[in-house]
């Protein structure tokens, strides 16, 4: 992979000297939390020789994204640790993200992209799970349903539990699958992301609201505050980026799952199709800065650590 050596070693220096300062400016306008994880980001090189499946070629997602591109949005606001989320369907990838991992501190965990019900599962989780980064793995929720009748699909959930491994669910719609899955395992930890793919931020529909509260009763699942700035872009311009937008949603959620399972996410750099990350961050800074300090602490980092069991590499 292409490395930049003076880059790498500016960025270490500015995360170094500026990254407490960082955050006492953030705190300056709006008050944060003594950590902050972002547990949503995503990284490709769709130049290397294989190509990439994801991003589409000719998106505005295609190009190289790596760790230190990360840092230059996310240091400015005291963020230097993330879990990066596997988007590539190729089982190889996985090792592709985890060897990134070793030579990037800021990456404290991955959930990697493998599909249960496929025979191969069992082997690569094995050989994927050795690896001390590797957290857990993400699953569309469009087959849950019939997948959960599976034996397969069944036995191969297990071992995620046995692995103390998580479970993301991605593109929710019909929560039925979602809802029948974490109470039939009460023992994984399951992840939804991008509050449960809302399609109006400003005024969910009722079978979402009905959907994040019958998931958030369950007490295993988590959910991501992230994906709330993408379905409100316009041909116009970027989306709306005042608190006041999504606070219908922003209020269902952290009613439905509590204090305790609400994780900061930013979904980067797919974020960037509704509004820049400083903005993205500020949405969320701005809605917890009237809330607790211990609130705050759970939702900037705490949650995450209960839900991923990252581990802390003193990026």
């Amino acid at each position: 992979m292409p490395r930049n050596p003076d880059r790498r070693t500016f960025l270490r220096a500015l995360l170094g000297a500026t990254g407490a300062a960082a955050l006492s400016v953030g705190c300056a306008s709006r008050p944060t939390a003594t950590r902050i994880v972002d547990t949503h980001t995503h990284f490709y090189d769709p130049t290397r020789g294989q190509g990439v499946p994801w991003p589409p070629k000719g998106s505005f997602l295609d190009r190289t994204v790596l760790p230190p591109d990360w840092q230059q949005v996310a240091a400015p606001h005291g963020i230097r640790e993330t879990v990066v989320v596997e988007a590539s369907a190729w089982p190889q990838d996985n090792d592709w993200i985890l060897r990134l991992a070793d030579e990037h501190p800021c990456i404290v965990g991955f959930v990697g992209n493998l599909r249960p019900a496929e025979g191969s599962f069992a082997g690569h989780l094995r050989r994927l799970a050795a690896h001390p980064l590797f957290r857990g793995i993400r699953v569309p929720a469009d087959k849950l349903s019939g997948e959960l009748t599976d034996p397969v699909f069944a036995r191969h959930l297990g071992l995620l539990t046995d692995h103390g491994l998580t479970l993301d669910i991605n593109g929710l719609g019909d929560f039925t699958g979602a809802v029948r899955l974490a109470r039939a395992y009460p023992r994984l930890r399951i992840v939804v992301d991008h509050v449960g793919n809302v399609r109006d931020p400003q005024a969910p529909d009722l079978a979402w609201r009905e959907g994040m509260r019958c998931l958030g009763a369950e007490p295993n699942v988590y959910c991501k505050l992230s994906g709330l700035v993408e379905p409100l872009k316009t041909p116009q311009g970027a989306a709306p980026t005042d608190v006041a937008t999504y606070r219908p949603t922003l209020d269902h959620v952290t009613a439905s799952f509590g204090p305790t399972r609400v994780l900061y996410a930013s979904n980067w750099p797919v974020s960037d199709k509704g509004a820049r990350y400083a903005d993205v961050f500020g949405l969320v800074a701005d809605y917890y800065a009237g809330r607790s300090a211990e609130e705050r602490e759970r939702f900037f980092w705490r949650n995450s650590l209960e839900a991923y069991r990252w581990i802390s590499r003193g990026a």
